[in-house]
């Protein structure tokens, strides 16, 4: 993830093609939202890596949803690339004041090996389902888990994740990174809003289906 640059397409990208319309009025516990870009044959990135499909129409109100949470979470590598990113000074005001409104969240890293704790972040290196269990309980609005991929799944095996939104771009890579890899047990999904954008991106909310 990272974002949809304003400028080129090129920063903010992958997990900021938002919506801000799906988000939950501050229900307790918090709720963990997995939100990112995704083509139609279901990668995240291209086989180098490559982001360069990743838009973000103005209609898609990702200052708004940044409004609705206070906290991301990151893998250790998600949050090297993008955890601390500063704008460059030839970038627009909107796009500076984005990346301000993104640094001013509580950030957690997740990592098995590199272990420190500063006032940019807490890292967090086991137990991760009694430590995410604890963060959802405290007070605060929902929390976005940014990712990588490795992330990703293990919050998915553990049953954190409470919401999927997935910007579903209108493009086909034929290879690359997919976004579901190595899960572990069937999830049954309901679709609770759907909303398409200008650029044709339809983004998909879907909850757990407890039934």
């Amino acid at each position: 993830m990272r974002f949809s640059h304003l400028k080129d397409n090129t920063i903010f990208k992958y997990r900021t093609c938002k919506g801000g319309d799906f988000m939950s009025n501050n229900i307790r516990p918090r709720r963990i939202i997995l939100d990112l870009a995704v083509t139609l044959d279901g990668f995240i990135e291209g086989p180098n890596g490559e982001i360069d499909w990743c838009v973000m129409d103005s209609d898609m109100g990702f200052t708004h949803f940044l409004n609705q949470i206070d906290t991301i979470l990151y893998g250790r590598k998600s949050y090297d690339l993008w955890g601390e990113y500063t704008p460059e000074t030839e970038d627009s005001d909107t796009e500076k004041e984005m990346w301000e409104l993104v640094h001013s969240k509580e950030k957690y890293v997740f990592s098995r090996t590199q272990k420190r704790a500063d006032h940019k972040a807490i890292y967090i290196n086991d137990n991760i389902l009694e430590e995410v269990n604890k963060l959802k309980q405290k007070p605060g609005k929902d929390i976005w888990l940014y990712g990588g991929a490795n992330l990703i799944t293990n919050f998915i095996n553990l049953g954190l994740v409470d919401e999927f939104r997935l910007s579903v771009h209108p493009v086909v890579l034929g290879s690359g990174k997919p976004l579901f890899i190595d899960i572990t047990q069937r999830l049954n999904l309901k679709l609770v809003n759907t909303k398409k954008f200008s650029s044709d991106v339809i983004q998909l909310c879907y909850h757990l289906n407890d039934n």
